[in-house]
């Protein structure tokens, strides 16, 4: 009974302090110091090795200007326990808040001499600095410590003190060196290096990297240097200059293949053709598996295609790889863009969708099912079956609901309801898909969503916003001349109406790829004098800019526009590129 009664004492105990703490942390945050600290002495007292009671004490009697207690306090501590002496730091701090530097640097003194003694409080001596804010102290206690132990390692700390102080050139370094000590601190220095540089190249803290990298490449020309360089030009989409790097240290150390892949890819996605190429090319050169093989040959057609090599060529190259390899499920992915071709490009849709519904007969697995059917569907959207279209997509959907092949049919889903003008239905998909795992499809979602939303408050029917659907889809038929043709109605009735800018932007993109090129410049200059801050402004000078230097070949026009981007609209997405390609006309080494 004694025994029960004990434990029933204990547990009420711990209840009954768990509470006086909660409150006393209540009142610290509150700023009603005197009832916290009245709460936190005893618990101080109570529990003297508990450091987070007696910094929220000293703390209390600090703000309450009662630094003499504060003191007695600390000085009670430091002399009643063992190796307490990185308290010194805090009555260091207490002579600072009275502005008593000298007194202050004695005890900060004092703290540091205590490593000398005991190395092994140089930990809490340091991190007790880094706490008050006392940052050169920190440092000094840190790299004092890796003196006298050598096994320590505190650069982590270093490096995050030198980021604080803005040293970023040491903070580098000392990143470096972690690297250096032991290759698994790459990922992690990689992370923490990334909050300090950006997309642009010639963003400063890129360029002090870049310098220190290539210097030790030369003093030390290790693989982690090679890996860093290419993670940094990466970064600022510098597509062939990582591809150097990972062929460096490819023929270095013969490693796989998958990094240059990645490159190739993530070119291929930003549009980078040429580097993306030159990436699948070298993968060719030293081909290591039927995988590898047949990716780089699929990605080298895509580009073909996306650069607008002629029909005969691709269709060549396609009927080559089949002869080669055949129609197996090693070759899904080829049939799929070769369906693609076939109602994108040819504008056969019947023949693409015998060949995808041909190799939906091949055994294989549900993701490359779900792949195909999603194409599939795409192309019977292509031909305006759109009940066809849907039950295609609604089973992708089902089937693999958490993967994104499945969101992506989801989006697909909403996409086509838009385009047969049920917006309520297309809106309940997109919210769904608003938290997707993936950013692309969450992006995409977010703008039809917002589309929607913008363009249907001041047309109860939404016939504005059928018309612009109904274009939409025309374009997506390739029938451009009809969209444009579409988009001008609106352009004519609905004039002042929130939609007018999104039918002027997408009637320039359709006069684009139709090479009207007048048109384009004009429909890009509207957007501009309607409203100078509408959401798409930023999105009309960038396009106007290329326009001027790829097709009406306007050099000055072109730095005109991509300087207001810089000036004008520094939060835009295409303002590290206009700055480049500015410098670049002005004539600037960017190199």
């Amino acid at each position: 009974m004694r025994y029960l009664f004990f434990i029933f004492f204990c547990c009420f105990s711990l209840q009954f302090q768990a509470q006086e703490q909660q409150l006393a942390f209540q009142y610290l945050r509150n700023g009603d110091y005197e009832k916290a600290a009245a709460l936190y002495k005893p618990l101080h007292e109570e529990n003297p090795y508990n450091s987070i009671y007696l910094n929220y004490l000293i703390d209390c009697y600090q703000q309450l200007q009662q630094f003499d207690t504060a003191n007695e306090v600390i000085t009670k501590q430091i002399n009643t326990l063992k190796n307490q002496q990185y308290l010194f730091i805090e009555i260091g701090y207490n002579y600072q808040l009275q502005y008593l530097p000298e007194k202050a640097e004695e005890f900060y003194k004092k703290a540091l001499n205590a490593i000398n003694e005991t190395p092994n409080l140089g930990y809490i001596v340091g991190k007790t600095f880094q706490d008050n804010h006392l940052l050169d102290y920190a440092l000094l206690a840190y790299k004092k410590t890796m003196e006298l132990i050598p096994k320590a390692n505190y650069n982590f700390q270093i490096a995050l003190i030198y980021g604080e102080k803005g040293e970023i050139e040491n903070m580098f370094n000392t990143y470096l060196d972690m690297i250096l000590i032991n290759d698994t601190y790459l990922p992690t220095s990689k992370s923490y290096m990334g909050r300090f540089i950006t997309d642009d190249s010639e963003n400063e803290n890129n360029l002090i990297l870049k310098k220190i990298l290539i210097k030790r490449l030369q003093n030390n020309p290790i693989t982690s240097w090679n890996q860093l360089l290419s993670w940094l030009f990466m970064q600022q989409k510098e597509y062939e200059k990582a591809l150097i790097q990972e062929k460096a240290i490819f023929k270095r150390n013969e490693a796989g293949l998958e990094n240059i892949i990645e490159i190739g890819k993530i070119a291929f996605e930003n549009k980078s053709y040429e580097a993306s190429k030159n990436c699948f090319h070298f993968v060719l050169e030293n081909i290591s598996n039927l995988e590898t093989e047949l990716t780089a040959k699929l990605y080298l057609l895509e580009i073909d295609m996306k650069t607008n090599a002629s029909n005969e060529s691709i269709e060549n190259q396609f009927q080559q790889l089949f002869l080669q390899y055949g129609k197996t499920k090693n070759t899904i992915g080829i049939q799929a863009i070769y369906a693609e071709f076939l109602a994108f490009k040819k504008n056969e849709p019947e023949k693409g969708i015998d060949v995808l519904k041909d190799a939906l007969k091949i055994p294989i697995n549900e993701f490359q099912t779900g792949y195909l059917k999603t194409k599939l569907a795409d192309i019977l959207v292509f031909t305006g079956k759109f009940n066809s279209a849907l039950i295609y997509y609604t089973q992708v959907q089902n089937d693999l609901k958490n993967h994104t092949i499945g969101q992506t049919a989801r989006f697909k889903i909403a996409q086509t309801s838009y385009f047969k003008g049920d917006f309520e239905w297309a809106q309940s998909q997109l919210k769904v898909l608003k938290n997707s795992t993936s950013q692309l499809i969450s992006n995409d979602a977010l703008d039809l969503n917002l589309l929607i939303t913008d363009n249907a408050v001041k047309d109860s029917l939404k016939i504005a916003l059928k018309t612009y659907a109904k274009a939409d889809l025309l374009a997506f038929q390739n029938k451009n001349q009809q969209a444009i043709d579409t988009l001008q109605v609106i352009l004519n009735n609905y004039k002042g109406h929130p939609i007018e800018d999104e039918a002027l932007f997408k009637q320039a993109q359709l006069f684009e790829k139709t090479n009207q090129f007048s048109s384009a410049e004009q429909n890009y200059l509207k957007i501009i004098s309607i409203n100078n801050d509408d959401i798409l402004a930023d999105d009309a000078h960038y396009f106007l800019a290329e326009l001027y230097l790829n097709k009406l070949q306007n050099i000055e026009k072109a730095k005109e526009y991509y300087q207001k981007i810089i000036f004008e609209y520094p939060s835009s997405i295409f303002l590290v590129d206009a700055r480049k390609k500015f410098r670049n006309l002005r004539g600037d080494n960017i190199n």
